[in-house]
């Protein structure tokens, strides 16, 4: 076994409690050791990222038990590339939360911020079902601890109100787990693969239910329209660093999603058949609608971020619901982009308010420090996350209308019309921050360089530029990823489970 496949979870696991434990009173040390995991977790996921490149689906049996009766961590392309992008933000969220210094506002940020980063980890590579739904809630917890982090009345109210709507999702994951054990008695996912395919069809009303239930609570992990109600308050909310972070907690839901649906419940599953991109489809279109007219009516600068991440999540299920190779190659593509974007926009957001005292987009403010820099990347950023060319956004979308054009009257007219509404609504906030602020006499007040956070957030729109730069090849391997997808074959084999019917 490649026992690198389980480093990923045991490092920030161990990393953790030690931070804690020893150096709970010396900031200076949890920011040394903090940032040495988190670049230790980018190595180790881009060495897991070239592995998986090269091999078939590789499993970690934890205490050498075989499947479906242990434990499994699998390693393919898709789990490989959501190691590395998480990784990678996480890095350039920890360098400028500690160049602005919102790690020492409250206790245990880096301890928190790696409990955080094992239950990423740990969803993306675990095998079994259940344990999905047991890292799901090492998510909830770290996540709940860095939301509140600094204290505040509004975060605290918006957290409790996260915790609700999540909470109200374990419990349906776990009814969907029960009935999905009640069928099939295993919830290894190779294991499920091989027995939903075979079910016969007295069964088939049940394994709809539980993977509706399963859909619903992916539904509310991706904010998915009407379940989307915690996100707003919480990201804007949300310390900045957090709120970047969270970038790649919605995308959970939809890796949730396409890795269970197209592995159990595939739509040539003669039980389920195309049921659940049905359901998808109408759904991810109101919620890139939503997202679209929240941005053009927010009224602080979090909400309008906080709001086009809905959108973006609106874009990707969209193309996530066809459940082919070519719409699953554009949908990893768009997730990519739109993680970076997002988690960009939510740190520039950070920068204007720390230096405005104040996100209102209502009127206009005097002029801030650094504010012709910070407005160009604003509007970087905003070109990229609206879907304007050249940046990754508009390449991205490109390959999503291209996957859809068997849906040119409901899928094309949603995208291309929303996606001016969001260029209109950032226009207006870019305008209201940066361009009517210069017709106030008042000069700047001073405020400190922060290099670390102007590099965090430099490197997350170079990285933006390298995707576009680099669309061919990042496609090619996106397209071998979707294939790989496609096909379980690969996925149930590497379980040394019986090959699907």
């Amino acid at each position: 076994m490649n026992h690198w496949i389980i480093a990923p979870v045991i490092l920030p696991a161990l990393l953790a409690p030690l931070i804690v434990l020893g150096m709970r009173n010396d900031l200076v040390l949890q920011r040394v050791f903090g940032l040495a995991g988190t670049l230790a977790l980018l190595l180790i996921s881009g060495g897991l990222l070239y592995t998986a490149s090269v091999n078939p689906p590789e499993v970690y049996f934890l205490g050498n038990w075989p499947a479906p009766f242990g434990i499994v961590l699998v390693l393919d392309r898709l789990a490989a590339i959501m190691l590395t992008l998480t990784a990678f933000l996480a890095l350039m969220v920890q360098l400028y939360a500690i160049g602005t210094g919102w790690d020492g506002r409250g206790k245990h940020f880096h301890a928190l911020f790696q409990f955080q980063l094992m239950g990423l980890c740990g969803a993306f590579l675990t095998g079994d079902a259940f344990n999905l739904f047991v890292f799901f809630e090492v998510l909830l917890i770290a996540s709940y601890g860095l939301m509140i982090h600094g204290g505040g009345r509004d975060r605290l109210r918006a957290g409790v109100q996260y915790v609700a709507y999540n909470l109200l999702g374990s419990t349906l994951f776990l009814f969907g787990l029960a009935t999905l054990y009640s069928v099939t008695g295993t919830l290894n996912m190779a294991d499920l693969a091989v027995k939903v395919a075979a079910l016969p069809e007295g069964d088939a009303a049940l394994i709809r239910v539980a993977g509706v239930l399963l859909l619903l609570v992916f539904a509310i992990k991706g904010a998915l329209v009407p379940l989307h109600f915690w996100l707003p308050a919480t990201y804007a909310n949300a310390p900045g660093p957090v709120a970047a972070l969270f970038a790649v907690m919605t995308k959970v839901g939809a890796y949730a999603t396409l890795r269970l649906y197209s592995l159990v419940f595939p739509p040539d599953t003669p039980a389920t058949g195309a049921l659940f991109g049905d359901l998808l489809l109408p759904a991810a279109l109101v919620t890139l609608a939503v997202g679209a007219l929240g941005v053009l009516g927010a009224v602080t600068l979090p909400r309008l971020v906080a709001f086009a991440a809905i959108a973006s999540m609106g874009t990707l299920f969209i193309a996530l619901s066809g459940f082919t190779a070519e719409s699953t190659a554009a949908t990893l593509y768009y997730l990519i982009h739109s993680t970076l974007a997002t988690g960009a926009l939510f740190l520039i957001a950070d920068l204007v308010q720390a230096r405005r005292g104040d996100s209102s987009l209502r009127h206009a403010c005097p002029p801030i420090a650094q504010q012709g820099l910070i407005a160009a990347l604003f509007f970087a950023t905003a070109i990229a996350l609206a879907g304007m060319p050249p940046l990754s956004g508009f390449l991205g979308k490109l390959l999503i209308l291209d996957a859809t054009r068997d849906n040119l009257t409901t899928v094309w007219p949603t995208i291309l019309v929303t996606s001016l509404v969001i260029i209109i609504g950032f226009s207006r906030a870019g305008s209201q921050l940066f361009w009517k602020s210069h017709a106030s006499p008042a000069d700047p007040a001073p405020r400190a360089a922060e290099p670390l956070a102007f590099t965090a957030v430099f490197a997350l729109l170079a990285a933006l530029v390298a995707l576009t730069l680099l669309a061919g090849p990042v496609t090619a391997y996106l397209q071998a990823t979707a294939a790989e997808l496609m096909d379980g074959a690969a996925y149930v084999a590497a379980n040394r489970l019986p090959e699907l019917p």
